[in-house]
């Protein structure tokens, strides 16, 4: 070993051990060796806490030998608490940490200490799971709960192996944990108090399992590493504390249960009951919560006790509604009785209860958790919480006319369709196949097809700014109106935001790492896409117009990768191609000539409002003011990062400029710039962290710091109130806007219909057409929610009469109802009257009606009109 006067650097090998006599020698030799030629000198510590083997005996042999000494340490802070009091034990400027059981290689220490005294990097970590890494001889559950340790802690910290035991870092660190380091995974500790700022690089090792000695990893070690996971993510969590909220929560389920069955006995009804019991038990748990549960971090946090109850309230509400669809599920769905139903949605409440409280109401008060993991927790509960509320809601809640009528897509299989390409209903035939003909089964791929525009859109994000950027990012998707409801209703946006985010990432990868790949993948995506929606084909424009104004870019332009990407999306597209040149480019004249002709509607206002609609106002404001004070600087700079803004600006600015143009013209749909704003999302996020870290100053920091949590959660109890709302029926709201416009009573709308129906079957001896007097609202609904299973025959659209009902006139041709009697029905009676009628039918039945009703509340009238014998009255 090199005598440190030598060279100027010298670096500490810190190892821990407790009873690992026989690995002292062999690892001691083995370091030396690996360190023979390297420009620094080290010196082993070993950190003993407490060997009763003779190891410490075994290392007080080397000192004479070698730069080798033992420091003792008590071990009551276990393998985190010896390695801190070793490095304070120690005065050299670099630390390396390694296990003594011989798992870690010591020929990877040269490469693990270099970066670390080069100053390239604040950490560098032997990891198993970045290329070249192995783990040879782990059993297949070895390897599973390996992964499950690495998922828990991804939230926390950057790395791929935040496991790790060996890992080099500068001493400083170390030492800045304090005695508040617990637990057996120091290498989590020390990344997850450097955040985002920390440089770290991951370098592969082959990890082999020990041969001589026993495991210390056990249960208590399990439980040690859980409970570090929640303590580093800000969680006031603690045995006590856990058994505290077990019993609060054991008293406020009595509680709950007690007034919920009072009041059903007292004949009030379930929805009722269950929100009263909650409101009782809710405040029986912020008393004992606030004073004994998390008492200690209430007084700590320093908030005015109103500001503590009201964040207590909005966690209680969230719980209830979530509470809410569990026993709807389980009541109306399961058919369970609501007195055993209503244990399993306490349970369901309870849950969020407590991870409300842990984390946001009575959160811990020390520095363990950094304001970026603080922000990344808080971004990933809001999105669990979001993505349950959907989940829970999608297979009660009534279907919208729109997926009825891409339902009746799917039941004509096809590749392509008057108003849309194909993809929704594929999508749709394939979730039914799954799940049945029910809501669930359309609605089954949204939340999927939503998880995928997440994972694009995040990986951008990371890949352009940072994890805690990205976290944030995964938030806006969650809550922002546009994206929260692409995740619950299925529609073409829901394949088309997926497909157009994968065109962003991978135009990103293409553009900027230079994956001549991510072309391949580029093409694919936009070829899916407008299997989806005519509309993403605006990235081609915006991608051939970014290489032409980005001077790195053009090179592409010399280049066959991206004409093979637009090669490909034709390929992939000229299914439609053909369908509409077998139907008269029906499609395409639609949503082209059609679209853009007649009179004129000069509707910027309208575009305005559409976007306050998709984003709400505030996110109005950070959407513009993200992309402002990010789109001058690429152009002063010409920086990587910059080049990325540009990117991110560029390809939400084209796209846009296109629909403002547009609303010169005709008046703009409110979803049509729904995935314009995806790129957005990631520069929003930038401005909350920068902001969050005092690194900008003005009214848009402090907007972007300040309003993003409490707008979140609003913007969550607004949608599981609306949902919730929409299962009670809409008590009030569906008279005053029409059955038509509500996803309410559908089932109630059918089986009206059907008794009209079978005694018109009685009187004529076979079964008549059903025809909606609208576009198609209500002849798709009748279609999916009529009692008889097969009704593809027996519903249509009123161009029997001459007037426009989209896909209904190739699907049913006038001349096939010809000599039929036909159900004619409306939410009014002036589409039904004689003018429009009579020259259609050879006599006609008097206007009749039936009153809807939901939950004992009357939701509007159903008029109905039977015509006998069809004739063209042309």
């Amino acid at each position: 070993m090199k005598n440190s006067d030598n060279y100027p650097d010298t670096v500490t090998i810190l190892v821990p051990t407790l009873n690992e006599v026989d690995n002292v020698d062999p690892l001691v030799e083995r370091i030396i060796a690996a360190t023979k030629d390297a420009e620094f000198a080290v010196e082993i510590v070993f950190v003993d806490g407490g060997s009763k083997d003779g190891t410490q005996e075994k290392v007080v042999a080397w000192e004479d030998k070698r730069r080798v000494r033992l420091v003792q340490s008590d071990g009551k802070g276990g393998l985190s608490g010896d390695i801190v009091y070793g490095a304070a034990a120690v005065h050299t400027e670099v630390v390396v940490v390694m296990d003594a059981d011989m798992s870690h290689p010591p020929e990877a220490l040269p490469a693990l200490i270099r970066p670390i005294l080069a100053g390239t990097h604040d950490m560098a970590v032997g990891s198993r799971y970045v290329p070249g890494g192995e783990i040879p001889g782990w059993p297949w559950t070895r390897r599973i709960s390996s992964k499950v340790a690495t998922l828990l802690a991804w939230p926390l910290v950057s790395i791929r192996d935040p496991m790790s035991g060996f890992f080099a870092v500068r001493r400083e660190m170390l030492l800045s944990l304090g005695k508040e380091a617990t637990g057996f995974k120091i290498a989590l500790e020390v990344a997850a108090k450097g955040g985002d700022s920390l440089r770290v690089l991951e370098v592969p090792i082959t990890f082999i399992d020990r041969e001589r000695g026993t495991s210390k990893f056990g249960t208590k070690e399990i439980f040690s590493f859980l409970k570090q996971i929640l303590v580093l993510a800000g969680g006031a969590v603690s045995t006590g504390s856990a058994v505290r909220f077990g019993i609060v929560g054991s008293l406020g389920v009595v509680v709950d249960y007690l007034v919920f069955s009072l009041l059903l006995s007292a004949g009030v009804g379930v929805v009722t009951s269950h929100i009263s019991s909650f409101i009782a038990a809710t405040f029986s748990n912020y008393v004992l919560n606030a004073r004994w549960t998390f008492a200690s971090t209430a007084r700590l946090s320093g908030k005015p006790e109103w500001r503590i109850y009201l964040s207590f309230v909005s966690v209680c509400i969230l719980a209830l509604l979530f509470r809410g669809a569990i026993l709807a599920i389980l009541t109306e769905s399961v058919g369970w009785s609501p007195r055993i139903a209503i244990f399993f949605a306490i349970a369901a409440a309870v849950m969020v209860n407590y991870v409300g409280s842990a984390f946001f109401v009575f959160p811990q008060q020390y520095e363990r958790s950094t304001p970026s993991i603080r922000w990344r927790i808080f971004a990933l509960c809001v999105v669990l919480y979001a993505v349950l509320i959907r989940l829970s809601f999608a297979g009660i809640i009534d279907l919208i006319p729109e997926e009825a009528y891409y339902w009746n897509y799917a039941q004509r299989l096809d590749f392509g369709y008057l108003d849309h390409p194909p993809m929704v209903a594929w999508l749709i035939w394939l979730g039914t196949h799954i799940a049945g003909k029910t809501e669930l089964g359309v609605r089954l791929l949204a939340m999927p097809l939503w998880a995928v525009t997440a994972f694009f859109i995040y990986r951008l994000a990371k890949n352009v700014f940072g994890k805690t950027e990205a976290f944030i990012t995964l938030m806006l998707l969650a809550v922002f109106p546009v994206y929260f409801f692409n995740g619950f209703v299925m529609s073409p946006d829901a394949p088309l935001y997926a497909t157009w985010a994968g065109c962003l990432y991978f135009l990103e990868q293409a553009l900027f790492t230079g994956h001549r790949r991510a072309w391949l993948w580029t093409g694919i995506c936009l070829g899916l896409g407008m299997l989806s929606k005519y509309s993403i084909v605006l990235l081609a424009p915006a991608s051939v117009l970014f290489l032409v104004i980005d001077k790195e870019s053009r090179r592409w332009l010399g280049r066959p990768e991206p004409y093979l990407a637009f090669a490909i999306a034709f390929l992939i597209f000229s299914p439609v191609i053909l369908w509409n040149a077998t139907h008269g480019w029906a499609s395409f004249a639609f949503q082209g000539v059609e679209r853009w002709s007649g009179s004129s509607h000069v509707s910027p206002h309208l575009f305005i409002a559409s976007i306050l609609v998709l984003l709400t106002p505030i996110g109005f404001v950070a959407a513009v003011g993200a992309v402002m004070q990010r789109w001058a600087a690429p152009l002063q700079e010409g920086s990587n990062p910059n080049r990325k803004r540009l990117f991110m600006a560029h390809f939400t600015l084209v796209p846009l400029s296109v629909f403002f143009c547009s609303s010169f013209v005709k008046a703009p749909r409110v979803h049509w710039t729904g995935p314009v704003w995806l790129p957005v999302l990631p520069l929003i996020g930038s401005a909350v962290v920068v902001s969050t870290r005092g690194m900008a100053t003005g009214w848009f920091a402090r907007f972007s710091a300040g309003f993003w949590r409490p707008t979140a959660v609003c913007l969550l109890l607004i949608y599981g109130g609306l949902m919730y709302y929409v299962l009670m029926g809409n008590p009030g709201l569906s008279c005053l806007l029409g059955i038509k416009q509500v996803p309410v009573a559908w089932e109630e709308v059918g089986s009206a219909v059907g008794t009209i129906e079978r005694q018109i079957r009685v009187e004529i001896g076979k079964k008549p057409l059903v025809v909606g007097m609208d576009r198609y609202p209500l002849s798709a609904q009748l279609s999916f929610y009529l009692p008889d299973p097969d009704t593809s025959n027996r519903v249509t659209g009123r161009h029997l009469f001459g007037r426009k009902s989209l896909m209904w006139s190739y699907w049913y041709p006038a001349s096939g109802a010809y000599g039929k009697t036909v159900i004619v029905v409306d939410d009014d009676t002036n589409s039904l009257s004689d003018t429009g009628l009579t020259k259609y039918f050879e006599r006609l039945g008097p206007i009749g009606y039936r009153n809807i009703e939901k939950n004992g509340h009357l939701l509007g009238s159903l008029y109905y009109r039977v015509g006998y014998g069809y004739r063209d009255g042309r």
